[in-house]
């Protein structure tokens, strides 16, 4: 089975081929230029040095968010496109799920954090160790809430993703030695995770067409918080 996997739901813009054994071919570009011009230009040369057709591709995952409105938007749109011309199915996968699955061997709690602005991160909790699991749903939260709820663990806190560059100062200052930071690739969204994922996705029967694979913001985006409050002041 062949999976092709793609997340461009943070800085880098990341794709990749993996099949039961291994991951094949993975691309990534952490670089100023948007995804929109980074990513076909990336698949097409990784389809091309694997040689492998889109054809034979089994199932299109994408991290669906929550991360950047406009990079998941990207990557969605992306994964729905290819699977709508080769009528295969899709899979969703969380980015905080694909940032924890980085570290997963870690045992102690796992924390992606991405910055959601307004004094928030998109984040969930997961425990690593033998076997990742799930601790709760993807939320955006106050870092100073989400501190507050750490430091009453016992365990070790391992923090990834873009908002560890942030609110680095921030966390140490709270959680002292309890708070460990995950290496430089580690703290990357990578698409080989994604794939990873999207196999638990097929095994379970989790998988759906091009039409229902959507993005997940969390949140309203900054234009739907201001036509909102634009309606509640015209009341």
């Amino acid at each position: 089975m062949l999976i092709f996997g793609i997340d461009t739901c943070c800085m880098a813009a990341t794709a990749a081929l993996m099949d039961d054994t291994r991951l094949i071919a993975q691309t990534v570009i952490n670089h100023k230029k948007t995804h929109s011009q980074k990513m076909m230009p990336q698949i097409e040369v990784m389809f091309a040095q694997a040689e492998i057709k889109i054809e034979e591709i089994d199932c299109f995952a994408a991290a669906v968010g929550p991360g950047s409105f406009t990079g998941v938007r990207i990557g969605v749109a992306t994964a729905k496109g290819l699977a709508q011309a080769t009528q295969k199915p899709c899979a969703a996968v969380s980015t905080l799920h694909a940032l924890a699955n980085n570290s997963a061997v870690f045992d102690g709690i796992i924390c992606p954090v991405l910055d959601a602005r307004r004094n928030q991160v998109y984040n969930a909790l997961f425990h690593g160790g033998k076997q990742l699991a799930r601790l709760c749903d993807d939320r955006a939260i106050a870092l100073s809430d989400l501190l507050s709820e750490l430091k009453k663990q016992e365990l070790p806190v391992l923090f990834c993703g873009d908002g560890t560059l942030v609110y680095r100062e921030a966390i140490e200052e709270t959680l002292g030695g309890q708070a460990i930071f995950a290496q430089r690739m580690q703290n990357m969204n990578l698409a080989g995770s994604v794939a990873e994922l999207a196999f638990e996705a097929i095994k379970s029967g989790a998988t759906v067409s091009y039409t229902d694979l959507v993005p997940q913001y969390i949140r309203l985006s900054q234009a739907e918080r201001e036509r909102m409050e634009k309606l509640q002041n015209s009341r």
